[in-house]
């Protein structure tokens, strides 16, 4: 008689069970450390790069404001929080300067492309205070380059008089807008306008909106610092600045310096 084969079913063990557990569990928890090592690398690398971008934002953003600014009119507060300056809107050549007593105008060349332009007029600012505006002065009152043929008339707005005090080698003179000026308060970078001539940095800032505009955030109380460097008759200005951009979840900080050249244009 032919004999049957006979197969038994034979399952885990629990030492072979409690095996696999412990097996599956290390494994699990290298997956999650490595996932969660993984995941917190990308958050510091997002970090970093918010920080990187926030800075060159902010660096971009003075050295822009600065490069317009008119040879000489740069100035910073004591501590070196706030940076001051006057922007220069149009630049053209005056035919004359009137030598009487009481001028309220000067013809000089229009401006390129029929441009006007409107805001002080500044002749040979070198030694001079810019931030005066007596006669005879370096800074007129509030007046209009209009556009034109050849020779435009610059007007002193409101019938006002003014003396320029020295005449430029070039015959050059600036249009410019009333100071702008950027601090540090706390945390924030603040860019203040519209606020007038004051004597010192920093002495009646607008307090809201809209002649207080917000430029930046997340820097350390204190970082930020500008130094000046006057421009002569034989070379440019020079600002520096640096402050620290600080990440509000890792509390990384990411130190930056940079200058600018500020064009010497008498």
């Amino acid at each position: 008689m032919g004999g049957f084969l006979t197969v038994r079913a034979r399952g885990f063990t629990l030492v072979e069970l409690v095996m696999v557990i412990v097996l599956l569990a290390i494994v699990a928890t290298i997956s999650v450390r490595f996932v969660a090592l993984s995941t917190q690398g990308a958050v510091d690398v997002g970090s970093r790069q918010l920080r990187s971008f926030s800075a060159v934002v902010i660096s971009e953003h003075v050295s822009r404001a600065l490069r317009e600014a008119l040879p000489g009119s740069i100035r910073v507060n004591g501590d070196g929080s706030c940076i001051e300056w006057m922007p220069v809107v149009a630049v053209s050549n005056y035919l004359n300067l009137p030598g009487d007593s009481n001028p309220d105008s000067f013809e000089a060349a229009p401006l390129a492309g029929g441009a006007s332009a409107s805001g002080r007029v500044v002749v040979y600012g070198y030694g001079s205070n810019l931030y005066s505006t007596v006669s005879p002065g370096a800074v007129s009152p509030e007046a209009t380059l209009p556009a034109g043929a050849s020779p435009v008339t610059v007007t002193f707005d409101g019938g006002a008089n003014h003396r320029f005090a020295t005449k430029s080698p070039e015959r050059k003179f600036f249009v410019i807008e009333d100071p702008r000026t950027i601090c540090q308060q706390g945390s924030f970078l603040f860019r203040y306008r519209d606020y007038g001539i004051q004597g010192t940095v920093a002495a009646a800032l607008p307090a809201t909106m809209p002649t207080r505009e917000v430029v930046a955030g997340n820097l350390v109380p204190g970082s930020l610092n500008f130094e000046v460097v006057p421009p002569t008759l034989q070379r440019s200005g020079v600002v520096s600045f640096r402050f620290q951009v600080q990440s509000q979840q890792s509390g990384e900080v990411t130190s930056v310096s940079q200058e600018v050249q500020v064009r010497n244009v008498p």
